[in-house]
């Protein structure tokens, strides 16, 4: 079934050898093999898990998923960026060593039971200010990320922060 719309149900265990293209809902109660490329515009869901073999191409979002968002006015001004996936440039920063500056992302894309991961993608300013950040608090749309500089020296640069939200559930 290369080419299939509407609902796919595999009740058994199934294997392609090509791509498979599907619009609407997948839902696998057998495992399924694709030895080429799945496309899917509906939900895809499984009692199992979804796992990549390959060494390079892991399991993420697709282009299109994420968005971009600059901090304005200060360190601890409050940013809006409605994606799963994204990057957050931050105002240039003067953290004194062992300060923290905080700030929520306002993000229509998180639950309270999700997961958000960030880290520091990029940071140009003085190599003994250390920039580290981390997820403070997770709510229904919104997230908090804490910026606390643990080098010797204050902060004197814009910061690069990337995210990714993994959807979860309270049981």
């Amino acid at each position: 079934m290369p080419n299939q719309d509407g609902v796919f149900l595999p009740n058994e265990d199934t294997t392609f050898g090509a791509d498979v293209t599907v619009t609407g809902t997948t839902t696998l109660a057998g495992a399924t093999t694709i030895s080429g490329a799945l496309t899917q515009t509906g939900a895809v869901a499984g009692a199992a898990g979804i796992t990549s073999s390959s060494p390079t191409a892991g399991v993420g979002y697709a282009t299109g998923a994420g968005g971009a968002v600059t901090q304005i006015t200060s360190a601890t001004t409050g940013v809006t960026l409605n994606a799963v996936t994204g990057t957050i440039t931050t105002v240039a920063l003067t953290n004194v060593a062992g300060v923290d500056h905080t700030f929520v992302v306002t993000n229509s894309a998180v639950a309270a039971t999700d997961v958000v991961v960030a880290h520091t993608q990029t940071y140009g300013g003085t190599a003994d200010g250390i920039p580290i950040v981390n997820v403070q608090a997770v709510a229904a749309g919104s997230f908090t990320l804490n910026i606390r500089n643990t080098g010797a020296v204050a902060l004197d640069a814009l910061m690069t922060i990337s995210f990714a939200v993994i959807k979860g559930v309270a049981a």
